[in-house]
C-alpha cells in the first residue's frame, strides 16, 4: 500500500471537506440553528448525495481505464488543475481579506432531504468527485481494494470533519486565527495538486 498517497488523499478530503462552501456553510447553520442533531441530520444527507457521486465516479472510472489510459491521464490533470484553482482562490481570498473580520453565518434550518439537495447538486462536489478519485487509485495495487479503501475513507472522514465543523465552526469564525487556517488549508491543497501532476508527468 502507498502510504505517502494515501495520507495526501486524507488530507486532501479533510480540507476539501472543511473548505467553506455550500455544504460546510448548511451544516453550520443548521447546527447553529437546531443544535447537533439538526447538523447530524443533515451530514447524513449530504454524505448519502456523496456516496452516490463516488458511485457515478467509480463507474465512469473502470470505464475509462478500460477504454484509454490517455484518458485518465486527462481526467487526472485536469482534477489537479481544479484543485489548484480551488486553492489559488482561497489564498488570494485569505490575502484579500487579511485585514477585515470574519463574517458570521446567519442560521438556516436544514435536514436530511436539504442536505442530501445541495451535495448532490453542489459544482464543485461533482467536479471533484468525477477529478478526484482517478489521482489515487494507486494506493493499492488493485484498483477494486483501492477504491473500496478510499470510499470509506471518505465516508468517515466526510462524517468527522462535518461534526468537527459544526462543534467549532461558532468560536473559529470569530477568531483571529481563521484567515491563517484557511491559508493553511490552500497550501495543503496546492501541494496535492502539484504531486498529481508530478505523477503523470514524472
Amino acid at each position: 500500500m502507498n502510504f505517502l498517497e494515501y495520507a495526501l488523499y486524507c488530507l486532501a478530503v479533510v480540507v476539501m471537506i472543511a473548505t467553506p462552501g455550500p455544504v460546510m456553510l448548511l451544516i453550520a447553520s443548521a447546527g447553529l440553528k437546531g443544535g447537533y442533531q439538526a447538523a447530524l441530520r443533515t451530514i447524513f444527507g449530504t454524505n448519502f448525495a456523496s456516496l452516490i457521486l463516488i458511485a457515478c465516479s467509480i463507474l465512469s472510472l473502470k470505464g475509462v481505464m478500460s477504454i484509454n489510459q490517455d484518458w485518465l491521464n486527462m481526467i487526472q490533470v485536469l482534477g489537479c488543475v481544479y484543485i489548484a484553482y480551488l486553492a489559488v482562490d482561497i489564498l488570494r481570498e485569505v490575502f484579500s481579506k487579511a485585514a477585515q473580520a470574519p463574517t458570521l453565518i446567519q442560521p438556516m434550518s436544514a435536514g436530511f432531504q436539504k442536505g442530501f439537495l445541495v451535495g448532490i447538486s453542489n459544482p464543485k462536489d461533482i467536479i471533484f468527485f468525477a477529478s478526484f478519485f482517478p489521482q489515487f487509485v494507486g494506493v493499492s495495487s488493485n484498483i477494486d481494494t483501492s477504491l473500496m479503501i478510499l470510499t470509506v475513507t471518505w465516508i468517515v472522514l466526510d462524517f468527522l470533519t462535518l461534526s468537527l465543523v459544526y462543534l467549532g465552526f461558532k468560536r473559529l469564525s470569530t477568531s483571529k486565527i481563521y484567515p491563517h487556517l484557511l491559508g493553511l488549508c490552500g497550501v495543503i491543497l496546492l501541494s496535492v495538486a502539484l504531486y498529481g501532476i508530478y505523477s503523470v508527468w514524472f
